[in-house]
């Protein structure tokens, strides 16, 4: 029997997915050795100068090229490779938004873990985290412990923000706003975004201390102090006080719907009459079934960063928005990457 138009997709899709794994790390080794960067340099070189320059054995370069180039980033023709225009789009620059440094921190942490999977959907806890030294209960709070893999962690953040954020800095709610809370608010990529946009707009970034050294270095050297960081916990610690408005970046997906509905609590209580709330990140289609991206975030909290939390659709975070009080209650979205943005006001 032939198979359908779909399930030919589907049988494509699945040849593809279970070999994904070998060529993303193809493509992540051919991003740390600079191929990318190098042939971009160069607009094209031969196998004998990309040889010269990354200085691996002649047989591995031969492999490895000839996996990146099935994906189509690399380009061959005529005896000398050059890259896709995706690739020099994306993997080619070493800017503070490039692909590279994405890619880098994906194998670096999040891919290793998922080897763990099977062990973390049985016993419903983030068996992963085993691999990193400490008692806390989150990736976050153990990955102070080592230093350099939480800059490349965060590094990888920070360009993955600058992918999706240029559309909610432009956001006309923004505009109004006085003085911003950033909950969970990294190394300041997304406030530097906002403050460069709205430059009349006070941000205080509140953050775990290690995170908030990170967020330092940034705003020091970018922003003449426009921003001020509040180190601590906003589990444990009262939300800083005087904000009209408490944004919530890529923070309450790690964590369960009960702590979501207590954070939310905790803005209403910190915020006047008339403050607002945002809550930026990754919404999964309200049927559960749609969003690439947003799946790979949910397998990765529940196995590594958190043992809970997902992707949520914009249904669930509209319905905690209500539940704590909050009024005109709507989600702005199709942004990208699978983002939307919840919004609510306190009355």
């Amino acid at each position: 029997m032939n198979a359908s138009p779909e399930g030919d997709s589907v049988l494509q899709r699945f040849h593809f997915l279970v070999n994904a794994p070998a060529l993303f790390n193809a493509v992540t080794t051919s991003v740390e050795l600079g191929i990318f960067s190098y042939l971009s340099a160069q607009r094209s070189a031969s196998f004998d100068q990309i040889r010269e320059h990354v200085s691996i054995p002649p047989h591995q370069l031969r492999v490895l090229l000839q996996a990146v180039c099935t994906t189509g980033l690399l380009v061959r023709g005529d005896g000398v490779y050059e890259n896709s225009a995706v690739a020099e789009d994306l993997l080619a620059s070493d800017a503070d938004d490039s692909w590279s440094h994405i890619l880098v921190g994906w194998k670096e942490v999040y891919y290793p873990a998922f080897s763990r999977m099977t062990s973390a959907m049985r016993t419903g806890t983030n068996t992963a985290l085993s691999d990193y030294p400490g008692d806390e209960p989150t990736l976050y709070q153990r990955l102070p412990r080592n230093p350099d893999l939480e800059a490349v962690f965060h590094r990888a953040m920070s360009a993955f923000t600058l992918r999706s954020v240029n559309e909610l800095v432009e956001r006309p709610e923004f505009s109004s706003v006085r003085h911003l809370l950033d909950i969970g608010g990294g190394d300041g990529t997304t406030s530097a975004k906002l403050s460069a946009r709205h430059p009349d707009m006070k941000i205080t970034v509140f953050d775990i201390p290690s995170v908030s050294g990170l967020a330092k270095d940034r705003t020091d050297s970018r922003l003449d102090g426009k921003i001020e960081l509040h180190p601590g916990d906003f589990f444990t610690d009262e939300f800083p006080r005087g904000a009209d408005a408490i944004l919530f970046s890529h923070v309450l997906e790690i964590f369960s719907a009960e702590q979501i509905l207590g954070q939310l609590k905790k803005a209403y209580d910190s915020l006047a009459s008339g403050g607002r709330v945002f809550i930026y990140g990754y919404n999964v289609s309200d049927d559960e079934t749609r969003g690439i991206f947003s799946a790979r975030l949910g397998l990765y909290f529940n196995v590594l960063a958190s043992g809970q939390g997902m992707a949520y659709p914009a249904k669930d975070y509209e319905s905690w928005l209500i539940q704590a009080g909050f009024e005109e209650v709507h989600t702005a979205d199709g942004l990208p990457y699978e983002h939307g943005l919840s919004m609510g006001r306190k009355p």
